[in-house]
């Protein structure tokens, strides 16, 4: 369990490291080759009777599932099975899944696939202990502070991180409603890394994945707290990561370091080390969920869209040294102009996600301005980017930002 303190103190000017408390306490088993000789002895440590969770058939393809299943009946496991997953977890899918729990009396969740898998299998594990449907605990204000059943989980996309935290997201297509909830009963057990796993990964969905992991680095980086040396250098240099190794993972899907690399990149960005200590709400990720909410498009592409448009959007004399320091640490890129420099870094920011081929607008998606209005208003009514953003933003700056989105840009 990660906690933050809300703890702001005022020192020239600037808001101090708050107090934290960094504890992460997933078993990670990183390497090719461990399910054999590792997983039925994980499982058997919570019992016989697993529900396999997993998404629209892609672990079927790469003998994945043949693999799990094999491993489970010759081990004389109870299977259960929870398939169909959608990319953004449904809640109907969620409480589905917290049916075949309680009818079964499931003793462990195994989750196999990416972060939508692992979400939902989340908040299934919670459900199945809770006395209110899933859905009214993620509208809460407190998130979930029970009991959840133990998840196990074996990664197959580098992306949200969700193997090792205890976060998840799901999406009420009947709301138009995309929201987060987390608690510490909802951090998986164990989490099986293996990179060989994401070889087959399609180059849009590497892309859009090495997005996301960029997105949770920037929205942690770019915070009022002051004197976070740490977190902002290992946010560096895991950056530089991401844009070094998903190229070529792109170019050689089965290039093991570059797969590696994107793997634990995947994990470090989102499980607090580059996070605890500061103060403050992220921004991207508050307008993109209403997108997806929408329009139900991939996460990782509609972060990729907003994010040089908001880096442009805040840029101002206040946040400049923080985006020179980006575009120097990150980039390479230096100016004896601060805001020149500044714009340079944002545009390399644009330019990486379009050569990573991921489209850079959102007509291209499906997305007109028709909407805009509305999505702006929710983005601010479910989150605090009002008043706890790097830089804060009201509906009408959403609005600016998405209206921004709908054509190619420039920024340098």
């Amino acid at each position: 369990m990660i906690e933050y303190s809300n703890r702001r103190i005022k020192l020239n000017g600037g808001i101090i490291l708050d107090n934290f408390r960094f504890y992460v306490p997933t078993d990670i088993r990183f390497g090719k080759d461990r399910l054999a000789s590792e997983l039925t002895q994980v499982l058997d440590t919570f019992g016989k009777t697993v529900l396999i969770v997993y998404g629209g058939g892609s672990i079927k393809k790469n003998g994945l599932y043949d693999q799990v299943i094999d491993l489970l009946e010759k081990n004389q496991n109870n299977i259960v099975e929870l398939s169909g997953v959608e990319p953004n977890p449904r809640i109907e899918t969620v409480r589905r899944g917290v049916e075949l729990c309680r009818e079964n009396q499931v003793d462990v969740i195994l989750a196999v696939g990416g972060g939508s898998t692992i979400d939902c299998s989340k908040v299934v594990a919670a459900g199945f202990y809770s006395e209110e449907d899933p859905w009214e605990f993620i509208v809460g204000k407190n998130g979930y502070q029970g009991d959840a059943l133990p998840i196990v989980t074996i990664l197959t996309l580098a992306a949200t991180g969700s193997e090792m935290n205890a976060g998840a997201v799901i999406s009420n297509m009947a709301t138009n409603q995309k929201l987060g909830v987390g608690g510490p009963a909802m951090m998986p057990k164990v989490s099986f890394l293996d990179p060989t796993t994401t070889f087959t990964v399609p180059a849009y969905q590497t892309a859009a994945g090495s997005a996301d992991i960029l997105s949770h680095l920037f929205e942690s980086y770019f915070n009022v707290t002051e004197g976070t040396d740490i977190q902002d250098f290992v946010s560096e240099g895991i950056m530089r990561a991401v844009i070094k190794n998903c190229p070529v993972a792109l170019e050689t899907p089965n290039d093991y370091d570059a797969r590696a690399n994107l793997m634990w990149a995947s994990s470090l960005a989102l499980n607090g080390l580059t996070r605890n200590g500061k103060h403050g709400v992220w921004s991207c990720h508050a307008m993109e969920h209403e997108l997806s909410a929408f329009y139900d498009i991939t996460h990782g592409v509609g972060l990729a869209i907003l994010t040089p448009r908001w880096m442009e959007y805040v840029l101002n004399e206040q946040t400049v040294t923080k985006f020179v320091e980006f575009a120097k640490n990150v980039w390479g890129i230096e100016d004896e102009n601060q805001f020149t420099a500044a714009k340079k870094g944002i545009q390399a920011t644009y330019d990486f996600f379009k050569a990573c081929g991921i489209p850079m607008t959102l007509p291209e998606v499906g997305i007109d301005e028709e909407k805009f209005a509305e999505m702006a208003q929710q983005a601010v009514a479910h989150s605090t980017i009002k008043t706890d953003a790097f830089v804060p933003l009201t509906e009408a700056d959403v609005e600016a930002i998405y209206r921004s989105s709908l054509t190619e840009s420039s920024f340098a």
